[in-house]
């Protein structure tokens, strides 16, 4: 595509989307579906510079990578100090400078690039923006270029209103609590706010719309009076869910324009880190015959394990490392070593390219016997046999959907990723959630009765790797993956598997999308 504003007179869609990969992932493969179906678009996806893997995939469905350079996270260390943890007075400080300067600046770079393409020419009948809850800025930016706002989130609302919101909401601003009360059918009303734009109006998105983009600092309000826009009612913004209905129960006082679309998977091109992998991915049906390459034949190998009866573990973590949680990787692999002593079952542990995790693993490979040596020589380069053969690590990435269904049991983090992945493989799950949705998600897999109560973190990364905490940690895990492998458990997998497998929820949000933007741009 064609670089610039305009393109040419061609309508324009802006996706942007913050986050980790589970954030951003799901939505650039939107981006991809919409582009190749309306090719009379002018596509273009906003993400952090970390998310460039990205870009070829976009390419190909035509659709323009514009990276900005902030991080997609702040270590949970950093904020965890912010909010109260050992630093000093004067390192706090030091901390909170630099994430001012990070986020001014990263909404410098947002605005630079909406500019590039809404800036040189008037917005036309069918430009939209669309935005993840972590893109905000995305919608402050629709309203001053005058395009739609659409919100795409794979993950429930991460944050909620706090409980005295609406009391000073309405103190504050009693005029503009009136003009959402009383709102007519179908346009933005207090429902929506309290859902999820009160996070629209919080002060520093009034610093920087005021200051920054010339607008009024309080969205729908006149930039002169302060008073509400009275003879403007904007429609309720369309909300696409990234999840099931099967999974997620959507109560009576969300808003109208949220729709629960199924669960959006990407496309399995998208998930391989092996170039070689994925083209044999592409020229052949997965579920007839080998999908690795030669390279990584040895992880297809570890999972048929001949002289084993029953299919390994899966165990990852995603993106939870990078963003500071697993401070100590020697004692997860501890952990790990303690709960395959004390099972007959093999585990396979996806690192995510976490370094410090990587390093850890290949410290305890080195050190491995003769005898393993041979058995390790037949590994690539991304992949480590553990203990006695029985811990399969690999740093890449593959599809899911061709992994799970040959694994026993997922034990993960609860990101909505991995959960539906693990949903629609039919396969019991042990989660130990660390933030955000996370938590929602682990309450939920264990009320719908597909995973056991979730796990405390220092029961999967405990902090030290003495011996007592190592203990402790696999007795609990040891637990968990015990009462996840209950032929309960097992057959109400495979029960909600079934129902998940007549969704599609990509291409349920697709024709939501299109409906929307397209049909009602031409009336």
């Amino acid at each position: 595509m064609a670089g610039g504003g305009g393109g040419g007179g061609r309508p324009r869609a802006v996706f942007m989307a913050f986050g980790t990969r589970g954030d951003v992932f799901p939505v650039a493969a939107l981006a991809a579906a919409f582009a190749r179906d309306q090719q009379q678009y002018a596509v273009v996806f906003i993400t952090h510079s970390a998310h460039r893997s990205l870009s070829a995939h976009l390419a190909a469905s035509n659709v323009r990578y514009m990276p900005v350079s902030s991080p997609p996270v702040l270590a949970a260390e950093q904020v965890e100090n912010i909010s109260g943890g050992s630093q000093s007075n004067h390192e706090d400080e030091s901390f909170s400078s630099r994430k001012m300067i990070i986020h001014m600046e990263h909404r410098k770079e947002c605005l630079s690039s909406v500019e590039a393409v809404f800036g040189d020419d008037p917005s036309i009948n069918g430009d939209f923006v669309v935005i993840n809850f972590f893109a905000l800025e995305g919608w402050h930016l629709a309203e001053l270029f005058q395009v739609k706002c659409i919100i795409a989130a794979p993950y429930f609302v991460p944050y909620s209103a706090p409980s005295s919101f609406q009391r000073q909401f309405k103190h504050n601003f009693p005029l503009l609590y009136k003009y959402f009360q009383e709102a007519p059918a179908n346009t933005v009303c207090w429902t929506d706010i309290i859902h999820w734009m009160w996070a629209l109006f919080t002060e520093s998105w009034g610093s920087w719309r005021s200051d920054c983009l010339n607008l009024s600092p309080i969205p729908f309000t006149d930039p002169v009076t302060n008073l509400p826009l009275w003879h403007v009612r904007e429609e309720s913004p369309l909300l696409l869910y990234g999840f099931s209905k099967e999974i997620v129960e959507c109560p009576g006082y969300w808003p109208s324009s949220a729709h629960a679309c199924g669960f959006w998977f990407l496309p399995t091109a998208w998930q391989f880190s092996c170039d070689k992998c994925m083209e044999l991915s592409r020229n052949m049906n997965s579920s007839l015959g080998s999908v690795l390459c030669a390279k990584h034949s040895s992880m297809e190998r570890f999972l048929v394990g001949n002289s084993y009866s029953s299919r390994p573990v899966f165990a990852g973590l995603s993106s939870i490392g990078s963003m500071g949680f697993l401070r100590n990787p020697k004692a997860f692999l501890m952990v790990l070593k303690a709960a395959i002593e004390s099972t007959d079952y093999r585990y396979i542990l996806f690192s995510s390219g976490y370094q410090p995790l990587d390093s850890a693993i290949r410290s305890i490979a080195s050190s491995v016997t003769e005898s393993s040596e041979a058995a390790a020589s037949s590994l690539s380069d991304d992949s480590a046999l553990l203990f006695n053969g029985r811990l399969f690590c690999f740093s890449g990435s593959i599809p899911y959907s061709w992994l799970f269904p040959r694994c026993a049991a997922a034990i993960h983090h609860a990101g909505s990723g991995s959960t539906a992945a693990a949903l629609l493989a039919g396969i019991p799950q042990v989660v130990c959630p660390f933030l955000l949705d996370q938590f929602y998600w682990a309450e939920r897999l264990h009320w719908l009765g597909v995973a056991p109560e979730p796990l405390q973190r220092q029961h999967l990364i405990p902090d030290s790797d003495d011996a007592l905490s190592i203990h402790n940690a696999a007795e609990v895990l040891h637990g968990a993956i015990k009462s996840a492998l209950l032929p309960e458990i097992k057959a109400q997998a495979t029960r909600i598997s079934d129902r998940l497998s007549f969704e599609d929820g990509s291409g349920e949000a697709l024709r939501i999308l299109k409906e929307r933007v397209l049909i009602q741009d031409q009336t």
